[in-house]
């Protein structure tokens, strides 16, 4: 059984982060043709909801990178590797002296999702603010109300490339954390980064998930480090053309660029759709 996962921004998302009609047409062969296939994305299943509205993706979906999971049918969510505030203390030091804004998402005891974050730096952190307040369902409160016992999914933000290389250059001395950062699709000089427990990550979570399913022959497209992980435990990984050549170096192949349809020509004429 073939089982297929995307990344969204600069895999399967185009230039205007939505699913071009060439994409939907090829995702809905892939669910007539019987083919399994869902998304791992580093983004939140809130922030990634309006890039995919125009498809259900039926399975299990993979956000956070692998830290949260989402499931559409189920209206339910899983969570692995949880955060005690102790672990991120160094970090939020850093952001602070980077002048990047970090928004901390955390579950609550009734299960609700929260975001706590401190004063915003920059515009950077006032796009974030935004996008986040736009969700009724998610309870956003200052930093100074973080409960000590806080259960943290992920620390994420947006920022100048300069200023997150640090942060997760200050990450990768501390034991329990790992960050990725990326960017510059959308806007060249506005990167991302994401931070969560080292114990999960986009490959973990599609393994885990690839043997719930029982699957046999795992198929990944994705264009950055986050990717990685999925790239060394599947069968067949395929870099975008707008990837960096470190990333396609690490692929089993490369495909057309995201803003072209690479990913989804690539799958017709893989699958004979």
């Amino acid at each position: 059984m073939d089982f297929v996962v995307f990344d969204l921004d600069g895999t399967l998302l185009n230039k205007q982060q939505r699913l071009s009609e060439t994409t939907l047409k090829t995702l809905d062969k892939l669910r007539q043709a019987g083919i399994a296939y869902t998304v791992a994305t580093g983004r939140t299943h809130l922030a990634a909801a309006p890039c995919i509205q125009d498809h259900n993706f039926p399975l299990w979906q993979i956000y956070k990178n692998g830290v949260e999971w989402w499931h559409p049918e189920d209206q339910v969510y899983r969570h692995q590797g949880i955060l005690e505030r102790h672990m991120i203390e160094a970090t939020l030091t850093s952001f602070s002296e980077q002048e990047v804004t970090p928004f901390i998402f955390c579950i609550e005891n009734d299960g609700q999702q929260s975001v706590y974050y401190p004063p915003t730096h920059n515009h950077y952190g006032e796009t974030v603010y935004k996008e986040l307040a736009s969700h009724q369902n998610l309870l956003m409160s200052s930093i100074d109300n973080m409960p000590n016992n806080a259960r943290i999914i992920n620390i994420s933000a947006l920022g100048h490339p300069d200023m997150l290389s640090s942060i997760v250059e200050n990450c990768q001395g501390q034991e329990h954390l790992v960050a990725y950062s990326g960017g510059g699709i959308y806007h060249s000089e506005t990167h991302w980064i994401d931070i969560h427990h080292s114990s999960t990550c986009k490959g973990s979570a599609i393994e885990q998930l690839k043997q719930e399913l029982n699957a046999t022959n795992l198929i990944v497209f994705g264009d950055g480090d986050n990717d990685l992980t999925m790239f060394k435990i599947a069968d067949e990984a395929y870099a975008t053309d707008n990837a960096p050549n470190y990333i396609k170096a690490q692929a089993s192949g490369t495909v057309g660029h995201h803003d072209e349809d690479g990913v989804a020509l690539f799958l017709n004429k893989r699958f004979g759709l």
